[in-house]
């Protein structure tokens, strides 16, 4: 299926859904996350969904064609419209998570320095960090997958930090303010019990981002998780976040991530 704003190159996505008469939820994926849990019904051979989590609200329609094929509207909040078509294809997928962002050229070292919410500078080199195994996120409290990763990471880090163990997340916020980005980020921080170090890097766009970390390809999508070893060498780059919504995709992500903690936090 692809998404397509007026004028903009259409992002491909992959719906997976389920359907109990005329009751349907599920939700679609994209290379840089998941639309959430999206729930809504058939009826007179139109289809509605949606999805509203107090902050974030996703509504969705589309005529269904005599062969099956959806074409519709998607509106996310009360601002942003954009078309979107479909058909069924049950060997659509998503491209590698871990090969749409990379280091720039040969460099293997994920350096960072960015105050934290109190206007102190954080740095990579601080010795807090040395020795560590560490997860990079970039993030921001606007964005949505950014709030199921957090969800994540937060009790991730009270499990793993007690064996090496070091979460930081590079917070790109819609304020250029200081004061308001870190106001926002202390209530995401609040909201999922947050333990990890948050740093506040710049504002919520994505070639800004790319600027501030040079040492990147390119930022693709918020958010971009990145596993750092003992070394201080990055090993894997994953880009987007595929929630709980996506079930068995979920399933797979949260196994991985400890698999590669375990490994990388039994190495000297």
């Amino acid at each position: 299926m692809n998404f397509a704003e007026e004028g903009a190159k259409p992002e491909f996505a992959v719906g997976e859904f389920t359907q109990s008469q005329d009751a349907v939820s599920g939700t679609f994926l994209t290379d840089t996350g998941d639309h959430r849990f999206l729930a809504g019904q058939v009826h007179g051979g139109e289809l509605y969904l949606s999805t509203f989590d107090g902050a974030h609200a996703f509504l969705y329609h589309a005529k269904i064609g005599a062969d099956g094929a959806l074409t519709g509207d998607f509106w996310s909040g009360s601002g942003y419209h954009e078309g979107w078509t479909a058909k069924r294809d049950e060997h659509a997928a998503l491209p590698d998570a871990y090969s749409l962002t990379a280091m720039r050229g040969s460099g293997k070292t994920f350096d960072f320095s960015f105050p934290d919410l109190g206007g102190h500078t954080v740095s990579s080199r601080d010795p807090q960090f040395q020795g560590k195994v560490m997860i990079v996120a970039i993030a921001g409290s606007w964005c949505p997958n950014c709030h199921d990763e957090a969800a994540f990471l937060a009790p991730l880090y009270r499990d793993y930090r007690g064996k090496g163990l070091e979460i930081v997340s590079l917070m790109f916020e819609h304020f250029g303010d200081f004061d308001r980005a870190a106001a926002a980020t202390e209530r995401f921080r609040q909201h999922y019990g947050i333990e990890y170090t948050t740093l506040i890097a710049g504002i919520s766009d994505k070639d800004e981002a790319s600027k501030k970390l040079p040492m990147l390809d390119r930022v693709y999508g918020f958010p971009t998780t990145i596993f750092i070893d003992r070394k201080g060498q990055v090993r894997k780059i994953h880009t987007g976040f595929s929630g709980p919504a996506t079930g068995e995709h979920y399933t797979q992500f949260v196994n991985e991530v400890k698999a590669e903690l375990d490994q990388l936090l039994a190495e000297t």
